[in-house]
């Protein structure tokens, strides 16, 4: 964004605004000095105009899992309220859950499940696309997303969105996919990222920036998307690109980037299925 430039704002619906002001009770309560951020597609959303649900709190000094256990005690001692044991998803690097997770359900206000977790930093082995995490400050958690449209947060604390790459907001108002690092940095430490960025475009109807198409096009790229990621993560990218308004934009930019062979490869060993006249003609379609 421009310097000078007026900064967006969020106005949260009366259902959001009464789960956030819950979660500053919460703080105030145990006199923590917690910051608490949405991060990612609810602040991305709501800039683009559209409604989420899909709520997911950064916080700077506590664990998911910590932070929960507050709630439960607040709502126990304040509230007399008995909320459900909070869920916690431990790691799961296989399937791109590198932090522990916890959620929980406000159930006296709404049945929006609200995911916790710490700001953390990611480091990657140069063999893995499963890194080592860490606490992080903000700007480290937010460099270390996928896309700029992706690494936005509304602070509660302060009601204020916070670009700490210094470009999402910009990068949204343009309609335009980009990596907060180094395209090609970011594809070799975590292929799939390739794929989230076709989904999100088609998704969206955003331009793929020329240095992001130029390097998921990179030939270790493509090596690091066949070797690094199982083909259930792959299957599961494009189920998320099937199911969304414009699947044929996503195919497009699948085979204009050279993937179409490696996303839709056939398992080894495995002999190619005959395809029919109706296979044929959408196969061509897709390829040409």
């Amino acid at each position: 964004m421009a310097a000078g430039a007026q900064q967006p704002s969020i106005v949260p619906t009366e259902l959001e605004q009464q789960i956030f002001g819950r979660l500053l009770d919460v703080v105030h309560h145990g006199g923590l000095g917690t910051q608490l951020r949405v991060a990612g597609g609810w602040v991305r959303d709501k800039l683009l105009g559209k409604n989420s649900t899909d709520i997911d709190i950064a916080l700077d000094d506590l664990t998911g899992k910590e932070f929960c256990e507050k709630i439960t005690d607040y709502y126990e001692k304040v509230i007399s309220h008995e909320l459900k044991t909070p869920c916690v998803i431990p790691c799961k690097p296989g399937q791109s859950k590198h932090l522990e997770t916890a959620k929980i359900i406000l159930s006296d206000i709404s049945d929006i499940t609200i995911d916790f977790v710490n700001l953390r930093s990611e480091k990657y082995a140069e063999n893995s696309r499963i890194p080592t995490a860490e606490y992080g400050m903000p700007e480290e958690d937010a460099f270390r997303r996928d896309l700029t449209i992706n690494s936005l947060f509304y602070n509660i604390n302060t009601n204020l969105v916070e670009d700490l790459t210094r470009r999402g907001l910009e990068d949204l108002k343009k309609g335009l996919i980009v990596t907060p690092l180094p395209a090609k940095v970011t594809f070799l430490d975590d292929p799939l990222r390739v794929l989230r960025a076709i989904r999100f475009a088609a998704r969206f109807s955003f331009t793929l920036a020329e240095n992001l198409k130029e390097a998921a096009s990179d030939e270790k790229v493509k090596l690091n998307l066949r070797s690094k990621i199982s083909r259930e993560r792959i299957g599961q990218e494009v189920d998320h690109m099937m199911s969304g308004k414009y699947p044929v934009d996503a195919m497009c930019h699948i085979r204009d980037l050279g993937l179409f062979y490696i996303v839709f490869a056939f398992p080894e060993k495995t002999v190619p299925p005959v395809l029919d006249k109706h296979d044929w003609y959408v196969h061509v379609l897709i390829c040409n």
